[in-house]
C-alpha cells in the first residue's frame, strides 16, 4: 500500500513537471491534457486519473510552484535576505519562472481558471511581504512608507524583474537588480 502511494506520488510529480514544461512552451490556453499525457507516457484518460480536469492540473501546478518557493510553508518569518535567496533560486529555474509568468499574464483575463488563485495568492503575498518589511524596518521604512504601503511595490519588483529577465537575460541580472532594490529600500 505504501509503495503504491509512493509510485502514485512520483507519477503525480512527473505530471506536474511535464505540465510546467508544456505551459511554459504554449501558455495555458495552448496547453492540452493530451500534450501533458504524451510527455509522461500516459494516455489522456490515464492523466485524468490523477487530475480530473485541466483546471485541477493548473491549480496543482501553481500550488506546487508556491510550495517550492516557500519550502512548503509561507513567507511569514522570512527576512529580506531570504527573499534575495529566492530570487537567486528562481534565476536557476527559468522554465518554472516562465510558466508562472505566462499563467500570471493570462490570469488577468475574465474567466481564466487561475484568476482566483492569483487573486488569493497576491493578497497573501502582500501580507507576508508587509511582515517581512516590518521585521526589518519596524512600522516605517527609511523612506517613510509603512510596510503595508511598500509590500505591493516589493511584490511588483520581484515579479517585474522576472518578466524583464525572461525577455532579456543577457541584459537583466535579476538577482543583482533585486539586491540593488533592497539597497534602495534601506537607503536613508
Amino acid at each position: 500500500m505504501a509503495a503504491a502511494r509512493a509510485r502514485s506520488g512520483e507519477r503525480r510529480a512527473e505530471i506536474l513537471r511535464a505540465a510546467l514544461e508544456v505551459i511554459a512552451e504554449r501558455g495555458y490556453r495552448g496547453a492540452t491534457l493530451g500534450a501533458v499525457a504524451e510527455r509522461v507516457g500516459l494516455t489522456q484518460q490515464g492523466l485524468l486519473h490523477y487530475f480530473p480536469t485541466k483546471e485541477a492540473l493548473l491549480v496543482a501546478v501553481l500550488e506546487e510552484r508556491d510550495q517550492w518557493d516557500t519550502g512548503g510553508g509561507t513567507r511569514e518569518g522570512w527576512r529580506l535576505d531570504l527573499l534575495g535567496s529566492l530570487v537567486d533560486y528562481n534565476a536557476m529555474r527559468p522554465g518554472i519562472v516562465q510558466t508562472f509568468s505566462a499563467l500570471l499574464g493570462e490570469s488577468v483575463t475574465e474567466g481564466h481558471p487561475a484568476r482566483a488563485f492569483f487573486t488569493r495568492r497576491y493578497a497573501q503575498v502582500r501580507e507576508e511581504m508587509a511582515s517581512v518589511l516590518r521585521a526589518e524596518y519596524g512600522d516605517r521604512l527609511p523612506g517613510g512608507l509603512t510596510p503595508e504601503q511598500a509590500a505591493p511595490l516589493l511584490t511588483a519588483v520581484m515579479d517585474g524583474l522576472q518578466y524583464q529577465w525572461l525577455l532579456d537575460p543577457e541584459s537583466v541580472d535579476m538577482p543583482a537588480a533585486f539586491r540593488d532594490f533592497l539597497g534602495l529600500l534601506g537607503a536613508r
